[in-house]
């Protein structure tokens, strides 16, 4: 049986995101269209516009989620025991959390496209990352969530 979700979002890249690598990779494509002209000229097409889609996609697999006693960022999870203060920073302040205030060892998940991000201090001493630093969409309802577990 699955534990229940308390919350989960994914970050995929928005529409505004496609257009210009889609355009790249037709452009170059057709570049080596126009050099190897004749049975192959479809190929470019055929590999580069479905490499760049999957990279597109693959960018926004990262999901945040909280559920089964923990936090998830993409690949990463720590049992929600071990954390501790939650801040939340709007697209303006997380250039400050990012830039001058950022700990080295922290362990970030970004995403340029995603205005808010969560900060979540970890409690294990034996753990040397100080604290989680993430792009979420949601973050004030994840950090509530965090918050009330």
């Amino acid at each position: 049986m699955t534990a229940p979700i308390a919350f989960r979002e994914r970050l995929y890249v928005p529409w505004w995101g496609w257009p210009l690598p889609l355009g790249a990779a037709v452009l170059l494509a057709a570049e080596i269209h126009m050099g190897f002209p004749g049975v192959r000229s479809w190929l470019p097409y055929a590999v580069l516009v479905p490499l760049v889609v999957l990279l597109i996609v693959r960018m926004g697999a990262v999901k945040v989620e909280v559920s089964g006693g923990e936090l998830r960022v993409g690949e990463a999870h720590v049992p929600l025991e071990l954390l501790g203060e939650v801040e939340v920073f709007d697209a303006r302040s997380k250039r400050r959390a990012m830039g001058p205030n950022l700990d080295p060892a922290a362990f970030v998940a970004h995403r340029g496209w995603v205005g808010p991000m969560v900060r979540v201090k970890l409690e294990d001493p034996a753990d040397p990352t100080p604290y989680w630093l993430f792009s979420v969409r949601s973050a004030d309802e994840l950090a509530a969530v965090l918050r009330g577990r």
